[in-house]
């Protein structure tokens, strides 16, 4: 994870008094997290909490970040495996593939350790924060990861390449008329 996205780092505070839109972002995230049932944990009195979420294809760890001072909103959902150091060029490219066309986020890996993340963010400059608009950033981000996952695990460990994954994913009927 960068030093710059880890959710349990805030940036600096310029002010003495926090940012109160900032501020009432995080009430709302929290807010919503709880009443759409997804049993947060807020990391160390950071902006931010953690939570896992069941999907078809694996269970994710999940961040909601709000960075208080720049009226930002940051979601990740972090694929379940670490990527071997061998097969990171492939993957390299399978997530370049999977992200041209994508509308909301994108996927990111972290070349030092292996991990895939996807990430989806909202600037809130001078904006209220809703349940609405969180709703529609946090939603897309895990049903991206639990559909390009099984891709993933087969370029990484099934000897797929990026091509052939993608091609599996985004266009499986093409795929299977071809067997």
């Amino acid at each position: 994870m960068c030093p710059s996205d880890d959710p349990q780092e805030t940036p600096e505070s310029s002010q003495d008094e926090p940012n109160p839109n900032g501020m009432l972002a995080f009430e709302t995230l929290g807010k919503f997290l709880e009443e759409d049932d997804w049993k947060p944990r807020r990391l160390d009195e950071k902006n931010a909490y953690s939570m896992l979420y069941t999907s078809k294809n694996g269970d994710f760890r999940c961040y909601a970040v709000v960075r208080v001072e720049l009226e930002e909103f940051i979601f990740y959902t972090i694929a379940p495996v670490r990527i071997p150091a061998d097969v990171r060029p492939a993957v390299a490219e399978y997530i370049t593939r999977a992200n041209y066309g994508l509308r909301i986020g994108n996927f990111e890996m972290d070349y030092a350790d292996g991990e895939v993340r996807f990430k989806s963010s909202i600037n809130f400059e001078n904006e209220t924060l809703s349940p609405g608009l969180l709703r529609n950033a946090l939603y897309p981000a895990v049903e991206s990861l639990d559909r390009y996952l099984p891709g993933l695990m087969r370029v990484s460990f099934g000897g797929a390449t990026p091509l052939e994954a993608i091609e599996e994913i985004e266009h499986p009927s093409e795929t299977k008329e071809d067997e």
